[in-house]
């Protein structure tokens, strides 16, 4: 990458208060195979460098793909126009405490291979067979995205940080018809399995297994009874708790939803800010934590893309909420706690609140412990479908596969499994949190917010989770 420093000393615009580059090279590597044939390769290389700069309390951007000074000289100077041209109507005025003077460096551990070639093809076909479970499977898909992220972020305030991120996501399913009956199983979710892990994790014989049981359980779901439709006791696997914290306390938790800057695009949320260490969010088992640390979770860092360092916070602790999610600019405006999550999704987008590693934490109850307190229930796994509306209240979420619960046991497979809720109410009837031994990693790289929009990686990890009184429905209700 380009030697930022000095070349931010050449091209930064006189009279600006602040102002920083942040270089971002992304390769992407892709490969899938569909019903044993290769259907995708491909590689894209991706490099740029976002302008900032910072007048009159307000900030301007412009991003460039150029290398040499004159064409980011140019892009600052774009910048300085944009934030000239803003400061005017700014809804507040930010000074040099909204961009941290940070040093230091990140690299995703544990990584040893980062490269992944046309070998991989090889392994998917083999996977496909195994997804194959029997006539009935008339699809079958296996694939691997590979995301080699470099960053580099200088400022005139002194701030130099550089960033090394290997993303790995790998993908499984297989699709199963009978008599006009559809249904699709995989594994954990499309994508579910986003990790920061080397190119080595594919060596893992796991994923024969797991390939084996997706076609078997897509043939099971043909002969399953569709899921019974009333209120009963509701356990989600960590794979569907992805989605429920991502959707019911990960977006609402958001500073610039609150604060009304998502509402055109992505909506707003039902909590306010003088909801901190107020609300009582969940059930006393409920606690969760923001986790840009932990060494293979999709999201993790040491700093978001303006410099905030990144560390382990508390955002619901035993059920009350103590913390929301945003950067420096966000709880400069808000006076809200928040974290160091202000992220870009690339080079040519300005960093806006997201959420990183959200996390469940682990409680004490084997999974054993949870089914055996059920006289009615549902067990529920892999996210297939989700509906939730724009101030993240009221959801409705399908999922893949459903077993249900009878007088503390785990029984037959249900097909088309499906529950609603309210947030509050649905985590407030939380009645067991699973031990580590349940705990499960996962992640997606499809978060979707801003304009322009940015698609950006997340991680969620959970132990296994059981709610009362909730409302399930199964498929043809």
């Amino acid at each position: 990458m380009t030697e930022l420093s000095s070349q931010l000393a050449r091209v930064a615009p006189r009279g600006v208060t602040w102002a920083g580059l942040r270089e971002v090279r992304e390769v992407t590597r892709s490969a899938f195979v569909r019903d044993g044939r290769p259907e995708l390769s491909s590689t894209r290389d991706s490099c740029g460098v976002l302008c900032e700069v910072l007048i009159d309390g307000a900030f301007g951007y412009a991003a460039t793909a150029a290398r040499d000074d004159a064409g980011r000289r140019a892009a600052m100077e774009r910048a300085a126009a944009h934030a000239r041209a803003s400061a005017p109507h700014a809804v507040h005025r930010f000074d040099e405490r909204a961009r941290p003077p940070a040093r230091g460096s990140y690299r995703s551990p544990g990584v040893a291979r980062r490269d992944v070639d046309a070998s991989v093809f090889s392994w998917l076909v083999a996977l496909s067979r195994r997804l194959k479970a029997g006539p009935a499977i008339l699809r079958t898909t296996a694939g691997v995205r590979a995301v080699d992220v470099t960053s580099r972020l200088v400022s005139t305030s002194g701030a130099d940080v550089t960033q090394e991120t290997f993303h790995l996501s790998t993908d499984l399913s297989a699709t199963a018809a009978r008599d006009g009956l559809v249904q699709k199983r995989s594994d954990a979710g499309p994508l579910g399995r986003s990790h920061q892990l080397g190119a080595e994790a594919l060596d893992d014989p796991a994923f024969e297994a797991r390939a084996a049981r997706v076609g078997e359980e897509a043939l099971a779901l043909l002969d399953a009874d569709p899921c019974p439709s009333d209120v009963r006791t509701l356990l989600l696997a960590p794979d569907q708790m992805m989605l429920q914290i991502h959707e019911s306390i990960g977006h609402p938790l958001e500073i610039d939803r609150i604060l009304g800057d998502e509402r055109n695009y992505a909506g707003t949320s039902f909590v306010q800010l003088s909801d901190v260490g107020v609300l009582q969010y969940g059930s006393e088992l409920l606690t969760v934590t923001f986790d840009p640390t932990v060494a293979v979770e999709h999201a993790s860092y040491a700093f978001d893309d303006v410099g905030g360092a990144a560390t382990r916070e508390l955002v619901i602790d035993r059920g009350r909420l103590v913390r929301l999610l945003g950067g420096v600019e966000s709880q400069a405006r808000s006076g809200a706690p928040g974290v160091a999550s202000q992220r870009a999704s690339s080079w040519n987008r300005a960093a806006i609140d997201r959420m990183a590693n959200l996390n469940v934490e682990p409680g004490t109850s084997t999974e054993r412990e949870l089914i055996a307190g059920v006289e009615r229930g549902v067990y529920m796994e892999a996210n297939r479908s989700w509906s939730i509306d724009d101030r993240r209240e009221n959801f409705q979420f399908g999922c893949e596969l459903g077993r249900l619960i009878v007088d503390g046991e785990l029984g037959p497979i249900v097909r088309d499994p499906n529950y609603r809720g309210r947030a509050l109410e649905f985590w407030r009837n939380l009645s067991g949190v699973g031990d580590r031994e349940t705990f499960g990693v996962f992640g997606t790289p499809y978060c979707g917010k801003g304009e322009p929009n940015q698609v950006i990686r997340v991680g969620h990890a959970s132990p296994v989770c059981r709610f009362e009184r909730v409302s399930v429905f199964g498929g043809a209700s």
